[in-house]
């Protein structure tokens, strides 16, 4: 994929994160320099046109994710993965905070080996002094379902920094 910047064509990649309700996740990723575009949808199930509400039902299997596109001269797929660590809790099974489901479950859908490699070598790091294993699936990129509109940047069409219980 390609952008044009200043009159010159940029590179773009994406990828795909899982880590529990995607507002805040969104809002993370959105926030990090070299982040061009993020869209919030499900992933992983196996319903062609899933909802919100088929997700929340439990029956379709997708997780609630964030597709991230990026230009990786500006922040490399390794800076993105450490964010991805280090704002969620990889040890608790379809659980994050209050919500409970396996559409809240942490996972890396990746989009070709290299990023395969990368996240799996990050998985190791992030376990580094954990006294809980990390259960986050380390998974090839599946398709991607655009969420519903009023989801798309919901915590920063609200003025909302994030949507942590404090």
């Amino acid at each position: 994929m390609e952008t044009t910047t200043k009159g010159k064509a940029a590179k773009t990649a994406q990828a795909t994160f899982a880590a529990g309700c995607f507002w805040g996740v969104e809002e993370t990723f959105r926030a990090i320099p070299g982040v061009l575009d993020t869209e919030v949808g499900y992933t992983g199930g196996t319903t062609k046109a899933p909802t919100y509400r088929d997700v929340c039902s439990g029956s379709t299997g997708h997780a609630e994710a964030v597709r991230v596109t990026f230009d990786p001269a500006r922040v490399p797929y390794a800076k993105l993965l450490d964010v991805f660590w280090e704002n969620h809790d990889p040890t608790t099974p379809n659980r994050q905070g209050p919500d409970v489901g396996d559409q809240y479950r942490s996972a890396i859908f990746f989009h070709d080996k290299a990023q395969e490699r990368e996240a799996l070598a990050s998985r190791e790091r992030a376990q580094a002094g954990r006294k809980r294993p990390i259960v986050t699936q380390i998974v090839p990129a599946a398709p991607f379902a655009r969420a519903e509109e009023y989801h798309q940047r919901y915590l920063e069409k609200r003025g909302m920094a994030s949507c942590h219980i404090k």
